[in-house]
């Protein structure tokens, strides 16, 4: 797993898929903002003021007597010191897909935007999701943060490592997966094809300065013991020299169940074979993304 690579989905889906609405007023799209924060978090308390000085909305962040600022930074939501590089951040929100993109449906504009993101010299000079928001409600700013926050976890009989706070999730993921097995045997096939699980590991996405969620321990990778053959993740078939990955058929990639993500699903994690630069292992604790896709 070392030599997996996790790209943020902020930067490919908003760059090729969903720019945020323009239409409305800043103020109308802040309030929208922060309310799917709030029901996204909903033991965090989450406040928006105008602040004249730095001419941008402060977003105020408290939970267990933390108290967090950020700005909105044109939907970025950075700190204070991060807001003069705004540029290099894309935004956090996104509209995340609700179903599976077959390659064979795409223009040729989106396989070359898509062809061309993935290439090694854009992710070098491009812009890297955005984790400020994350650090403040998680606690992940360093490395001796984040390992504050690790505990060791059991998910379908695969041990990893997660941040605590997603644990309660996860541990509902699971319950609810092994109900549908009882009568699914497809959902069962996949939990006795379960080869291994990872969550925590300290790394930045490589050739950027992005932060992985799973240096944060908000994401974990789940693989079978067998691919038989089949893809999982787009960079391992770009390092095999396909330089055509972005069209491996849906049917030649390796997914769990449609049942099995829509579980996570219901649980706020987003499964990273929905991103157009696919990753079928990956799935990450990102509950306002889905609660954003609701809005429209």
């Amino acid at each position: 797993m070392l030599n997996k690579i996790t790209i943020p989905v902020i930067l490919l889906l908003a760059a090729v898929f969903s720019p945020l609405p323009s239409q409305e007023s800043e103020l109308r799209q802040v309030e929208r903002e922060v309310e799917a924060l709030r029901q996204a978090y909903p033991d965090v308390q989450i406040y928006f003021s105008y602040d004249r000085t730095l001419e941008d909305y402060e977003i105020v962040l408290r939970r267990d007597g933390d108290r967090s600022v950020l700005y909105r930074a044109g939907g970025r939501y950075l700190t204070s010191e991060l807001l003069p590089r705004k540029e290099n951040f894309w935004q956090l929100l996104y509209r995340f897909s609700e179903t599976l993109r077959d390659p064979a449906d795409f223009t040729q504009e989106q396989l070359d935007r898509v062809m061309q993101f993935g290439s090694t010299e854009n992710r070098r000079s491009g812009r890297v999701g955005a984790t400020a928001l994350f650090d403040a409600l998680y606690d992940t700013e360093t490395r001796e943060d984040v390992e504050n926050h690790i505990v060791r976890w059991d998910f379908l009989g695969q041990a990893l490592r997660v941040h605590y706070r997603i644990t309660a999730p996860l541990e509902r993921v699971e319950q609810k997966i092994r109900d549908l097995a009882a009568s699914d045997p497809v959902v069962q096939d996949f939990i006795d094809e379960l080869g291994s699980a990872s969550g925590y590991s300290w790394r930045s996405v490589r050739d950027t300065s992005g932060k992985s969620f799973h240096s944060m321990g908000l994401a974990i990778d789940i693989l079978p013991r067998d691919l038989d053959g089949k893809a999982i993740y787009w960079n391992w078939e770009k390092n095999k020299g396909n330089d055509l990955w972005m069209l491996i058929p849906l049917a030649d990639r390796w997914m769990p169940p449609e049942s099995v993500i829509r579980i996570f699903e219901s649980e706020g994690f987003t499964w990273g074979g929905m991103w157009p630069i696919w990753d079928n292992m990956h799935f990450e604790y990102r509950p306002e993304l889905l609660v954003w896709r609701d809005f429209f």
